[in-house]
């Protein structure tokens, strides 16, 4: 069998910091799914100035020395390199919509949701009025614009409609604090969610695969919520080091867990997730939050429809746990795309 010519799609067009997450991310399965009988891996990097490179490695002395190219310029090399399929590693908004688009017209075979689905499940609210239409518990909410007065009474959690890592998260538990928290927001996007706040509970997540044209539920991650800590926030998931570089946040079983497969919550949960993969159109895989009332019912809190294939990724922990190495995790990616 000849070998794969996979491509990276790193960076970011928004901003630095989603470009150095990219970064971090896609380093981490660089190394973690190395297997040169398999594959010939080739990156592209793009930076905020929309100029791309396509370095030897991620690092940051190989990227610096590579000659930075225009759109067009790009499209030829690419065209060029006869990939056979594209890996995104791109989390922001264009990454997950303008990038895969362009992939689409070119006709390069990617792992991973369609432009169209990364924009529903980007807005918040979008994804909770479709998986809502199917029979999947949210949390009552509404959308603000700027100058708008919210109506639900706390306590409740204003965020973002399209932000990611928790940024612009608030629990707002008296009226007086709406103020502060819609500010806050409001750095983060140009509307911002209040929806009712549900008690603790648990808070987990649950990722699908799709293995032979069928739905997988894997393991559920849990993470660490309590009444002196109620709602996860930017430094539960990443931290930024001396050197100014990006690291994930250690899973030590203190903060985040696999929970058991015989607990009762997870099918309850697998089966809310795979209405939510079906409702929203998704393919290859899929990743869902979800928080736990005290009452043991699940409701839906967003869609995170990624998976960088990094051994630290979220779907590839679950898939660990469940006994699926990284490198089958991806060959069956691999498989669903390519066909």
């Amino acid at each position: 069998m000849s070998k794969l010519r996979i491509l990276h799609l790193v960076g970011s067009a928004h901003n630095d910091f989603y470009c150095n997450l990219s970064r971090l991310y896609a380093q981490d399965c660089l190394t973690g799914i190395a297997n040169q009988s398999l594959y010939d891996f080739e990156i592209a990097y793009i930076t905020p100035d929309l100029l791309w490179r396509f370095p030897p490695s991620l690092s940051s002395e190989d990227i610096a020395i590579t000659k930075p190219m225009s759109l067009f310029k790009a499209i030829e090399f690419l065209t060029a390199r006869n990939i056979d399929l594209v890996l995104p590693q791109m989390f922001c908004i264009p990454g997950m919509t303008h990038y895969r688009s362009l992939l689409d017209l070119l006709k390069i075979p990617y792992i991973g949701n369609t432009p169209d689905i990364m924009a529903i499940t980007a807005h918040k609210a979008r994804a909770k009025a479709i998986v809502a239409a199917a029979g999947v518990k949210v949390p009552r909410g509404e959308i603000l614009r700027s100058g708008d007065i919210p109506t639900i009474k706390p306590p409740a959690v204003v965020k973002p409609a399209s932000s990611d890592n928790s940024l612009g998260v608030t629990l707002v538990k008296d009226a007086t604090e709406y103020e502060t928290a819609l500010k806050t927001g409001f750095e983060y996007a140009k509307e911002v969610i209040v929806e009712e706040y549900i008690e603790l509970g648990r808070e987990v997540r649950c990722g699908i695969i799709v293995k032979d044209g069928e739905l997988v539920g894997l393991p559920l991650e849990e993470y660490l919520v309590n009444s002196h800590k109620p709602i996860r926030n930017y430094a539960d998931k990443l931290q930024q080091g001396d050197d100014g570089n990006l690291y994930l946040t250690a899973k030590d079983n203190i903060k985040a867990w696999i929970v058991n497969t015989h607990d009762p919550i997870t099918q309850k949960v697998q089966e809310m997730a795979k209405k939510c993969h079906q409702a929203l159109g998704c393919r290859h895989y899929s990743l869902f939050d979800f928080r736990i009332d005290p009452n043991g019912e699940p409701w839906f809190l967003e869609a995170g429809l990624y998976c960088s294939f990094a051994p630290k990724s979220v779907i590839s922990s679950m898939a660990k746990a469940a006994g699926i190495p990284l490198n089958e995790l991806l060959i069956t990616a691999i498989n669903e795309t390519l066909g």
